[in-house]
């Protein structure tokens, strides 16, 4: 179960099958455990550590890949392999299977597995914010959740209904007879036929598919004008997305534990030169084997650099509120299968900052700016078809 961020799936399976690897050539040395973070002499050989994604190269993953490029996980002494996931992979159960260990997926995801018995722990919170919306044509007159009622309403399933449930719930909205709910695929072909009146769009990749497309009424790109968003991060019933997850197990072990102090640090450092170099870092990823078109990229950059900067507490941080939230949600909230995530609290191992604190504490330490106060996004001009 998982959001298949691309353009569209037949991208994806093409991708996927080529099962690209990057990995990172480095010389630098693991410390001992207990020792500092940083790698150090050189005659020792780099830890090998593979980080497993929930989906193809793109830039919702591009503070890995930059990460990976500029050599951060290198200087860790990591010498790291990214494998995108194919149509049918589960991240979690990678790390669970050791054949990861570390992987990236949304939070009310894993709770599910954790529930089941995977023995995992978030232990990064790279994304603060949601990418989820939920968008209309402006003429449909859908500027708030409540005018959802009686829509067409899109969603994708696949564990990606949660927020869209918990909004309507939230405003009253009876989910099972209230609306009439279209399965939607992963692309945005339904919404602009008018087979769906609302349709779910992440703000990096499906709601720049159709500011990519044109507007038959005007023969231009459609703008931000023709279309009402509604965000979960404003309505309140915003879950934790794309996180770092490692194996709980395995974290009672202190090479495991350093390890995972420094993939953090390094990846942090790969998101924070996504920041500040946003077009280069839409290029690393292109190299890297995305499929999308250089302005797609780009705005994908940029709309997930939103969701992380600025940061409250320090990139990676997990906020209780926003923990509870997610966990709150994913236990109270049925979707149209009448379902819930998960029946009980996840147990205190499900995530922790121990390991990002200390991360964000050594990088400070080396004057790396982990906040992101002052971030401003860049304006992104899209072309037809993201090209």
């Amino acid at each position: 179960m998982k959001h298949r961020s691309t353009r569209s799936i037949v991208l994806g399976v093409a991708a996927s099958a080529a099962v690209l690897v990057l990995t990172a050539c480095s010389s630098g040395s693991t410390p001992a455990p207990g020792s500092s973070a940083s790698g150090g002499g050189a005659s020792a050989a780099p830890a090998k550590v593979t980080l497993q994604l929930q989906w193809v190269p793109q830039a919702q993953f591009a503070g890995y890949y930059a990460a990976l490029s500029q050599g951060y996980y290198k200087k860790e002494g990591l010498d790291v392999t990214i494998k995108p996931a194919g149509t049918d992979t589960v991240p979690i159960q990678s790390v669970a299977k050791g054949q990861a260990d570390y992987a990236i997926s949304w939070v009310p995801k894993v709770l599910g597995s954790i529930e089941q018995g995977v023995n995992v722990t978030d232990v990064a919170q790279i994304y603060e914010r949601s990418g989820t919306t939920q968008i209309s044509m402006k003429d449909k007159g859908i500027t708030s959740v409540a005018d959802l009622a009686g829509k067409k309403v899109g969603s994708w399933g696949f564990g990606n209904q949660w927020e869209l449930f918990a909004g309507m719930q939230k405003a009253g909205i009876n989910t099972t007879s209230g609306i009439k709910l279209v399965q939607q695929a992963f692309d945005m072909k339904g919404f602009l036929a008018g087979d769906i009146d609302a349709a779910q769009a992440m703000t990096y990749n499906e709601y720049a598919q159709v500011l990519e497309s044109t507007n038959p009424k005007t023969g231009k790109l459609f703008q931000p004008s023709d279309l009402n968003v509604i965000n979960w991060n404003q309505d309140g019933t915003a879950m934790l997305q794309d996180a770092i997850w490692a194996d709980a197990t395995k974290l009672q072990d202190t090479a495991y534990q350093q390890q995972t102090i420094k993939f953090i640090k390094a990846s942090i450092e790969g998101w924070v030169y996504a920041r500040d170099n946003p077009e280069k870092a839409a290029a690393i990823v292109t190299a890297a084997g995305s499929t999308l078109g250089a302005s797609h990229q780009l705005w994908q950059t940029n709309e997930v650099n939103k969701l992380i900067w600025p940061s409250t507490d320090g990139v990676g941080v997990i906020r209780k509120s926003q923990w509870d939230q997610t966990v709150k949600i994913a236990e109270a909230t049925k979707d149209n299968t009448g379902a819930t995530i998960i029946t009980k609290a996840p147990p205190a191992t499900a995530y922790s900052n121990t390991y990002v604190d200390e991360a964000l504490k050594q990088l400070k330490a080396e004057g790396v700016d982990v906040m992101g106060a002052s971030f401003k996004p860049i304006t992104v001009t899209l072309k037809a078809g993201g090209k």
